[in-house]
């Protein structure tokens, strides 16, 4: 079991910038209430390492525990079998393995983490893939919080 939060609310905190819509295409796996009495570990997979470092930042500073970075598809896979991260924090551009192809992989795994896409493009532009991802769902970048992430893996 994961140490409890040292953080006294979980969905407090700034985002990167700006609101937008959270669309969450399915909901499953964890069961309401898990991310409020443990200390969620969040994988962060993006080829930019300015916005991983950010992240980081921004969600550790919210309660939770990013155990490690990646920066491309094959890593992310790498990543996740060694690490066995909670969460995963998936952008959709990756070089390779595109994000919707990591997490199609991902969920393939026993005890799949929870795969959240991130993207500085709209959920708009990708239509059907949204629809048909076995990710919990899709944040805009600048939507990016930790409130934002607990309400998909919650």
């Amino acid at each position: 079991m994961l140490p409890p939060i040292d953080a006294p609310d979980i969905g407090a905190g700034t985002s990167l910038a700006g609101a937008g819509p959270v669309v969450a295409p399915r909901r499953r796996g964890l069961s309401r209430g898990t991310l409020v009495h443990v200390r969620p570990t969040v994988l962060i997979v993006d080829d930019h390492p300015a916005f991983r470092s950010l992240a980081r930042a921004l969600l550790e500073s919210e309660g939770f525990a990013v155990v490690g970075e990646a920066g491309d598809g094959a890593a992310a896979i790498a990543a996740v079998e060694a690490l066995r991260p909670a969460v995963v924090l998936l952008d959709v551009q990756l070089p390779g393995l595109d994000g919707f192809e990591v997490a199609e992989r991902l969920a393939e795994q026993p005890d799949a983490p929870a795969v959240v896409l991130v993207s500085t493009r709209s959920a708009a532009a990708y239509g059907a893939r949204l629809a048909t991802t076995p990710a919990r769902g899709f944040i805009p970048k600048t939507s990016l919080s930790g409130a934002a992430l607990t309400a998909l893996v919650s």
